[in-house]
């Protein structure tokens, strides 16, 4: 098992900056990926960004350039720095380790954190 806990979200106006921040801790041992998906209202869960234990990178078009995602594997933690923050930025975060092995991928997910971006 994996436990995820976030922190970080909130409010925040058009332009602002928010930092996510997801502590893993349990059974966090080969072939791996920590990211950050989000889902808004109405919406299916999509990819935010993430990050392999390599340091391979995976984002959406939409915050390329805007948001950055960092990984620590010594301390099993992954932060998602976003800049420029849009109302459509509007969502629950949620962290995700996803595990890579034999039987195919396994995903962990955090509870969730809301961002809201609104003047």
């Amino acid at each position: 098992q994996v436990q995820l806990v976030e922190s970080g979200g909130g409010l925040v106006q058009p332009g602002g900056s928010l930092r996510l921040s997801c502590a893993a801790s349990g059974s966090i041992f080969g072939i791996n990926a920590m990211g950050w998906y989000r889902q808004a209202p109405g919406k299916q869960r999509e990819l935010v960004a993430a990050i392999t234990s390599s340091g391979s990178i995976n984002s959406a078009d939409s915050v390329k350039g805007r948001f950055t995602i960092s990984r620590d594997n010594a301390k099993n933690t992954v932060s998602l720095q976003m800049n420029s923050l849009k109302p459509e930025d509007t969502a629950v975060y949620y962290c995700n380790y996803a595990r890579f092995g034999a039987y195919g991928r396994h995903d962990y997910w955090g509870q969730g954190t809301q961002v809201t971006v609104s003047s």
